[in-house]
């Protein structure tokens, strides 16, 4: 029993946003899984939370030490982590009353048609494979805002405001409107959509693939209201390179 429940502390890099007595401030890179699960004992955030901080909170169990939300494996960006369950509890209940404002920034396929809106399909794990999420009518209610920052024939880049906190949300609501996130092979944004247009286009949206080697998704800001303090916390990761190279690589492809 015991050995289930032990996390192995790893030196594991952090990049640190934002320290204080109560709660942390982490830019999760791309690649780092946010906690242990079937397959992953070892090698996660949770692991290097361990070996960097003496105090965390255990409201979640031992697994999750610090953990009140999460983010995809391969989605950047700023994520919070709680030094003890009383802050732990207070930004708990902040994300279920839905008072956390979190602004994502992403590169999507194609061009939108209306430059701001929301989304609100239901949302809920595929049958045929429970690593995969679909609009479904019966699914949990979840709701996405969305504005187009840089509109492109071929590609844009949006910020997205989740109001909900559903697995996979932004990916699978992006890719409902018929624009998957860039890099996405999952919900449909892989590499097979640069087929179809001329050759050097096609040359071009392969190495920006290449470049980026992930989906283009980053936690960009978070603002919440400081579990000690009462005061209002906005905290912002910088957008990555490989997402960075991306958006510039947009004068290329759009001519």
């Amino acid at each position: 029993e015991s050995e289930l429940n032990h996390i192995e502390p790893e030196d594991i890099p952090l990049d640190i946003l934002y320290e204080d007595d109560h709660i942390l401030a982490i830019n999760k890179p791309a690649g780092l899984v946010v906690h242990p699960g079937v397959g992953n004992k070892t090698g996660t955030l949770v692991n290097a939370l361990a070996f960097h901080f003496e105090n965390l909170s255990d409201i979640n169990g031992n697994l999750r030490q610090g953990i009140v939300h999460r983010l995809d494996e391969y989605t950047t960006g700023v994520i919070l982590v709680a030094k003890h369950n009383k802050a732990h509890a207070h930004l708990a209940s902040q994300f279920e009353n839905r008072t956390i404002q979190k602004e994502y920034v992403g590169v999507t396929w194609g061009n939108w048609k209306q430059l701001e809106g929301s989304i609100s399909g239901s949302i809920k794990r595929k049958r045929s494979d429970p690593t995969t999420y679909q609009v479904d009518e019966s699914g949990r209610q979840a709701l996405t805002q969305y504005k187009t920052m840089n509109q492109g024939s071929i590609l844009s880049e949006v910020n997205f405001a989740p109001k909900t906190g559903r697995t996979h949300q932004i990916r699978v609501h992006s890719a409902s409107m018929n624009h998957p996130i860039f890099g996405d092979e999952k919900y449909g944004g892989g590499l097979s959509k640069a087929k179809g247009f001329i050759p050097e286009v096609t040359s071009t949206l392969r190495r920006l693939f290449k470049g980026i080697s992930r989906h283009a998704l980053h936690a960009h800001k978070i603002s919440f209201q400081h579990p000690f303090t009462g005061k209002n916390t906005q905290i912002d990761a910088p957008i990555p390179d490989d997402i960075k190279t991306l958006i510039r690589g947009f004068d290329l492809i759009h001519g």
